[in-house]
């Protein structure tokens, strides 16, 4: 898999991608992920990426040049599955999502900044908008990390147990059922019982009853789908 991720501001990004789970995935050659700075790719002598908009609103706003000729540059190496723009009015970013992006074969990530991209590109680069929330930002680079983090661990072979990505919270719409780990007994505070019992069957039960509770007490939401 392949992300491309273009930016403004890859400094934000460079030492993210090359961390933790996402630095493993790339050592092992399971995952490519590449930063590109969007002035890399202005013909503005000054790297300038926003001018003002038309109709006398406020804020900057991306052009098109420099977002059109890195991303035809980039689709002239390369077919890709998905141009994606982060946008707080984008679908709402979630685990079938993740789930979904996991499988692609090579994908990008626009980040947006200011007040946003010139919508002409939103109309005919754009494959998919995606928001991680009801709020705004300063820019997508933490959307675009947060998404490449959430997509990544789920190729498979990045994680070292593959059955830990899919026993998740939100893989079956439930909250996860509570962990622990030794001591059994810390404190006076007890790990249940049945954790420690060694029977399997009654262990899932618990688990499923556990996520079941939490869910229905935490995020009601999630049982209507």
């Amino acid at each position: 898999m392949r992300i491309d991720i273009i930016t403004v501001l890859p400094e934000m990004l460079d030492g993210f991608v090359n961390m933790s789970i996402l630095a493993r995935a790339q050592k092992k050659g399971l995952v490519e992920i590449h930063v590109h700075n969007l002035r890399d790719y202005t013909t503005d002598k000054h790297r300038r990426v926003d001018d003002y908009p038309f109709g006398g609103f406020a804020g900057m706003v991306m052009q098109c040049q420099p977002i059109d000729a890195c991303i035809s540059a980039l689709k002239a190496e390369r077919d890709y599955d998905e141009v994606i723009f982060t946008t707080p009015d984008g679908q709402q970013f979630d685990q079938p999502m993740a789930n979904a992006l996991s499988m692609k074969e090579n994908i990008i990530i626009l980040c947006g900044h200011y007040k946003g991209i010139d919508y002409r590109i939103r109309e005919h680069l754009i494959t998919k908008e995606v928001s991680i929330g009801d709020f705004v930002l300063t820019g997508g680079e933490l959307a675009a990390a947060v998404m490449a983090d959430a997509v990544v661990r789920l190729v498979p072979g990045v994680l070292s147990d593959e059955q830990s990505a899919l026993s998740d919270s939100f893989q079956d719409n439930l909250l996860a059922a509570p962990v622990y780990t030794r001591p059994a007994d810390y404190k006076g505070w007890r790990v249940p019982d049945v954790l420690l019992s060694g029977h399997e069957r009654k262990i899932k039960e618990w688990e499923l009853a556990q996520s079941m509770e939490r869910t229905r007490r935490l995020r009601p939401d999630l049982l209507d789908k």
